[in-house]
């Protein structure tokens, strides 16, 4: 097989894994470098403690107990090795957990800035604020109809826990239209 067929054959590989595990290409290519770099025989199988090293070089918090139950979801035949398409469904795991703990820290710091006054909640319009400074192509008409829907009990105001699940829902959305 040439370098140009066996490219084209990890971009489709790339792109399944991606829409089934939600990792992004990026996140991929970086997997596949390290599992490739543990699997020396280049039997296009590791091992356990290769993929918790993967993971732990490239800076993914693993927890032992995780890992083994993880593993044992997608080593159904109980083998102990693991093709690159589960290492990544493991791995997906982990880091997507990380990033969703991240961004939960993030939109505290975002949620403390915007609640000048620490009343544990924001008005509308500086919600309105903070969703035209995400996306600039939004118009009044879509900020109304956004505020309409997370606004439920009408209130003008909205907690931490109601910006949090608004922002998670939206970032998940956007890395949504991404894969269409």
């Amino acid at each position: 097989m040439g370098e140009e067929e066996e490219s084209a054959e990890n971009q489709a590989m790339f792109a399944e894994i991606a829409e089934s595990s939600g990792l992004d290409v990026e996140q991929i290519e970086g997997l596949k470098k390290g599992f490739d770099g543990f699997d020396k025989e280049r039997s296009g199988t590791i091992g356990q403690t290769s993929m918790q090293m993967v993971l732990k070089s490239m800076g993914v918090k693993v927890d032992k107990v995780d890992m083994d139950n993880y593993c044992a979801d997608v080593d159904e035949e109980g083998s102990g090795k693991f093709s690159f398409e589960m290492f990544c469904a493991v791995s997906a795991k982990f880091m997507i957990e990380d990033d969703e703990e991240q961004m939960k820290e993030e939109l505290k710091e975002a949620f403390r800035i915007y609640d000048k006054e620490g009343q544990g909640f924001i008005t509308n319009d500086v919600l309105k604020e903070i969703l035209r400074e995400i996306d600039t192509t939004l118009t009044e008409n879509d900020l109304e109809n956004i505020i309409e829907e997370v606004d439920e009990d009408g209130s003008g105001t909205m907690d931490f826990d109601e910006f949090q699940e608004m922002m998670m829902g939206w970032y998940a959305f956007r890395q949504n239209l991404i894969y269409i």
